[in-house]
C-alpha cells in the first residue's frame, strides 16, 4: 500500500523559518533510511502558504485566491510518498522521524493513498484516462 506522510504546518514553517543544520542532517540520515529499506517513493517540504495559491470551486464556477492561508492547522509544511506492507508500518517509522518542529507542537498525519482497485468497477477504460491506463498507473509507465 501506499501512504502519505503530512508534516502539518506550524506558527513557524509559515513564517518561512528553515530547519537548522542539525535538523537538516537528521531528516538527511532518517530519509537515507527510509530509501534503504525501499519505503520512500518522494518527499519534499513546501513553501509557506503565502507564496501559493487556492482555487475555490462552487456552483461550477472557480474563484483563485492568493495565499497566505488561515488556519496553520490545517496546512501542509512537508510530505512522504512511502510504499509500505500496513498503516502500522507506517506508523512504525513515523515514530522513527525526527522531530520536524522542534521547540513547537507539531503533527505528522499518515493517509493512505487510493490505488486502482479501490475503485472497482467504476474505473471504466473510458474514466481511466488517456490510452485506458489509470492514472495510478502513470508512475510506473515513467519508470518503464
Amino acid at each position: 500500500m501506499r501512504v502519505m506522510v503530512i508534516v502539518k504546518a506550524t506558527k513557524n514553517s509559515e513564517a518561512g523559518t528553515l530547519p537548522n543544520e542539525k535538523l537538516l542532517a537528521e531528516m538527511g540520515q532518517f530519509n537515507e533510511q527510509l530509501v534503504k529499506a525501499g519505503i520512500m517513493l518522494a518527499g519534499e517540504g513546501l513553501h509557506p502558504s503565502r507564496k501559493g495559491k487556492r482555487v475555490h470551486f462552487s456552483a461550477g464556477k472557480k474563484a483563485v485566491m492568493d495565499g497566505p492561508f488561515a488556519e496553520t492547522k490545517e496546512l501542509i509544511a512537508g510530505f512522504w510518498i512511502w510504499r509500505v506492507q500496513s498503516m502500522d508500518e507506517a506508523l512504525d517509522w513515523v515514530k522513527r522521524c525526527p522531530d520536524p518542529m522542534p521547540g513547537e507542537e507539531s503533527d505528522i498525519e499518515i493517509r493512505p493513498i487510493f490505488e486502482a482497485e479501490d475503485f472497482g468497477k467504476e474505473l471504466t477504460p473510458e474514466a481511466s484516462g488517456p490510452g485506458g491506463a489509470p492514472p495510478f498507473e502513470i508512475e510506473r509507465q515513467q519508470a518503464s
